[in-house]
């Protein structure tokens, strides 16, 4: 059986990939501190959902709290790590962008130190399709620059694959980065649209929509990304010999390190997505419309191309059933 150690294992995608790699027999090592960036008592439920399988163990401590992971890694010797924690959402880094440079900067810089002193088989890390700014050419594709990014957490997590770059190329350790899109599904985050949408619907309340609604995004069903998470785990990424990497390729010329995106590849209306909330509730959402906000942009879009020739996956869950799943979550969660 692989060991895995997963940070942000309370989250929700880690609790998702958790369940997934339990299922798929490894031996999971859950690191999360809880933080009350949002309900701790869903995080808390989360993680006692994982905690009833035997494979799994858990570890409540930050990131970045010095020698930690250097001490998980030497006891547990993961053979696959999975960096998930992070602080996130657009516009907190607005308001506390300490909390960003804490966990996104100093926790990745303590994970890549814990990996260079006990090197796993394949490290992944979260990037984010925030991390393209202000590219206007969509889809967006890995080979694309992502020079320009408009918000401090986009920033920070640029700078993480930068980071991760530069141990690949020192210390061999083979990297996958995953830009994911616009994520939803049951066990969602309340600080995000769909769950903010449900709540508010059900509610008969307004929901605020920005931009007057002139967004588009790439939601991914929750599911699809860590469908392909588990697939790119058995892709590690080599050194190209020669320094040649084939077209198309996000490969580094000068170190195993590679991005992929993880997304549904198709942009959907803000509206069409309201639209199907309303289906499944069977109410009329009652929109605020508002301006664009801080940070923000109005479309993403994933080109999976890479990713389909990596491991033969694309993700392809309509946002209709998308949607119905976690609605049908959120009735049951919390009783509505």
């Amino acid at each position: 059986m692989r060991k895995v150690l997963v940070t942000g294992s309370a989250g929700f995608i880690g609790f998702h990939l958790c369940q997934r790699l339990l299922a798929d027999g490894f031996t999971v090592l859950g690191v999360d501190n809880l933080s009350d960036y949002y309900d701790v008592a869903l995080k808390e439920r989360r993680q006692a959902m994982l905690l009833q399988s035997p494979g799994f163990s858990v570890v409540n401590d930050s990131v970045e709290s010095p020698g930690l992971l250097q001490r998980l890694f030497d006891d547990f010797r993961p053979d696959i790590v999975v960096h998930l924690a992070a602080q996130a959402g657009v516009r907190w880094s607005i308001e506390n962008p300490r909390a960003y440079l804490d966990s996104n900067i100093r926790g990745t810089f303590e994970l890549l130190e814990a990996a260079r002193a006990f090197p796993p088989a394949h490290l992944l890390l979260a990037s984010t399709s925030s991390a393209y700014g202000a590219n206007t050419v969509m889809p967006y594709v890995e080979t694309a620059r992502a020079d320009h990014q408009m918000s401090f957490y986009a920033a920070t997590k640029k700078a993480g694959e930068s980071m991760a770059h530069s141990y690949a190329h020192l210390f061999d350790l083979p990297v996958t980065m995953f830009r994911f899109f616009t994520v939803y599904g049951p066990w969602g985050r309340p600080d995000m649209a769909l769950f903010k949408f449900t709540l508010a619907i059900l509610a008969g309340e307004p929901i605020d929509v920005y931009n007057y609604g002139h967004m588009r995004r790439d939601f991914t069903y929750v599911s699809d990304l860590v469908q392909g998470i588990r697939l790119l785990i058995d892709v590690a990424p080599v050194r190209p010999a020669d320094g040649l990497v084939p077209e198309g390729d996000s490969l580094s010329p000068v170190a195993p390190w590679r991005v992929v995106n993880i997304g549904n590849g198709e942009p959907v209306e803000l509206d069409e997505f309201i639209a199907a909330v309303e289906q499944v509730t069977g109410r009329t959402a009652l929109r605020n419309l508002m301006p664009m906000q801080p940070g923000d942009v109005p479309a993403t879009w994933a080109d999976t191309g890479l990713l389909q020739r990596l491991t033969g996956y694309a993700p392809r869950t309509q946002v209709a059933d998308g949607v119905r799943a976690f609605v049908d979550w959120y009735r049951v969660y919390y009783g509505v």
